[in-house]
């Protein structure tokens, strides 16, 4: 049996390139590949292309990244809170392709899965299907590209589109436990994204709270199989205990 464990997170980005795709998991704070991004930080690679439900929040997640200048392209559904992101859009620093939150998340699946394209109902008769998003700015606010149109089909009397899936040189996840194979459990609302960018990664590197021995997890239970996992990267006490709220509210004392 192959044991995929790694010393370190930056051994497991080291062969990692400028220019690089990442599928990134995480929604939010929630289940992101914190330590992950450090390495990468640290790294000092640019121009990456990140595949996301969100680039971060400032100062936490890829927004680390975004932050220092190192993303050229994001895909994702979200801009959030993350003022940062906005701005660097807005004026044109960075390209983004705005995606329906669900057809990202069944890109990336059915990207792992080998499927090159599916039809969805999502985003038909909007910017989406036409094309008339913008992906990129200048630095004065003019619109220099667009999105791509979508193939309209009708399927038993109603519309869909056509939406191409994803691959990426490497995907980031963050799993609750996984074994020495690779294989990973994610807990509660962290198993969001990663499962499927998981899959989209040709070489997925996991970060886990715990690693346990192959063959203890129950197979009934995961949720991303080994074979989808190149290394595994072990977190300390400390780094597993860091999990951010992204909007605190709380009640008024009576």
């Amino acid at each position: 049996m192959i044991n995929k464990v790694v010393s370190s997170a930056d051994e497991a980005v080291a062969d990692l390139f400028d220019g690089a795709s990442l599928a990134v998991g995480g929604f939010g704070l929630v289940g992101v590949p914190n330590v992950l991004i450090q390495a990468i930080f640290r790294k000092g690679n640019r121009e990456l292309r990140v595949v996301s439900n969100n680039c971060g929040v400032d100062g936490g997640g890829l927004g680390i990244l975004l932050e220092a200048g190192r993303i050229a392209h994001v895909t994702a559904s979200y801009i959030g809170t993350n003022k940062e992101f906005e701005r660097q859009y807005l004026e044109g620093l960075i390209e983004l392709e705005l995606t329906p939150q669900g057809t990202l998340a069944e890109k990336l699946r059915s990207g792992g899965a080998g499927i090159p394209a599916f039809f969805t109902p999502a985003g038909v008769g909007t910017w989406v299907e036409s094309g008339e998003l913008p992906t990129r700015f200048d630095s004065s606010g003019g619109v220099i590209k667009y999105g791509a149109p979508r193939e309209r089909r009708e399927f038993n009397g109603k519309q869909f589109i056509l939406e191409e899936t994803i691959t990426t040189d490497f995907s980031l996840v963050r799993a609750y436990k996984a074994d020495t194979q690779g294989n990973c459990i994610f807990r509660k609302s962290a198993r969001n994204f990663n499962p499927n960018a998981g899959m989209a990664g040709r070489i997925t590197i996991v970060e886990a709270e715990e690693i346990v021995e192959a063959g203890t997890l129950d197979p009934e239970n995961i949720h991303l199989p080994g074979i989808y996992v190149k290394r595994v990267v072990a977190l300390t006490a400390e780094e597993s205990a860091i999990k951010g709220i992204e909007q605190l509210t709380v009640r008024k004392r009576g």
